[in-house]
């Protein structure tokens, strides 16, 4: 009877340690201003764990962006999506989403100041080890993580996908703590010309980075609803997707260990 109970108390037991993604709406401020992020963590695993900030696309936090930080919840993280244009501001097409990421890459400051309070508030969590974080972006987002470290920003690692690699002063390179990883679309055409100037930005300020370009990858590769057609300037690519999520992975595991 005993070995009875035990078999028919297995499934309930496994039942109890089955990862189960938590996903959460968080409502935070800054300086008045009411933002809107996107949480989303394991709750089958106990204690501190690293945190991973994300950034969104220049159309704002989406279905996409939500992917990603319940894929990043899956890892073993406590993710966030911070939201940077603010609570209600989605664009809906390219012409809002230009108009809204301009705002924030004509005014640096206020950028840094945004992605700065997504930053506070991961760290808020009780679950995250706020010894061990890093920041990623994505396209508008990648461009504002470098900026976040450019801040000089306590982070173990920023890593930024198909974003923009310019700045108004490279000299806030001397700022970075930490350690950079940028991967790039070989044919971006929006970004490709902008490479030598940050290359030459990140040895002058000593900096550990790193730079990974991908062939026959242009903007947005890592997103499937920018489409199949490279000529248009941005388009997926599933290796180069594949490739720069296993290289994050590669440089989450030596920044957290």
């Amino acid at each position: 009877m005993k070995v009875l109970i035990a078999l028919l108390m297995i499934p309930f037991l496994f039942a109890a340690v089955k990862a189960e993604i938590v996903t959460k709406t968080i409502v935070y401020d800054d300086r008045g201003t009411a933002l809107e992020g996107y949480m989303a963590y394991d709750n089958s695993i106990s204690g501190k764990r690293p945190g991973v900030l994300v950034i969104h696309e220049w159309t704002g936090i989406n279905d996409y962006i939500k992917s990603r930080v319940e894929q990043l919840a899956g890892m073993g993280y406590v993710a966030f999506a911070a939201d940077i244009y603010g609570k209600g501001i989605r664009p809906k097409n390219a012409d809002e989403a230009a108009q809204q990421a301009g705002i924030y890459r004509k005014d640096r400051p206020l950028m840094r100041r945004r992605v700065t309070a997504g930053l506070d508030e991961l760290k808020k969590n009780v679950m995250v080890d706020t010894s061990r974080i890093a920041a990623i972006g994505y396209c508008f987002g990648g461009g504002t993580v470098l900026e976040l470290a450019r801040s000089g920003a306590k982070l173990n690692g920023v890593v930024s996908f198909h974003g923009n690699l310019d700045t108004p002063d490279p000299n806030d390179a001397r700022n970075i703590k930490c350690k950079v990883l940028v991967m790039q679309g070989a044919d971006d055409p929006y970004t490709k010309d902008q490479v030598p100037a940050f290359e030459q930005e990140m040895r002058d300020a000593k900096v550990d980075w790193e730079l990974n370009m991908y062939g026959g990858a242009v903007h947005s590769f890592t997103n499937p609803s920018a489409g199949n057609d490279p000529s248009k300037g941005a388009a997926y690519n599933a290796e180069a997707d594949h490739r720069s999520w296993e290289a994050m992975k590669q440089f989450f595991a030596e920044i957290f260990k």
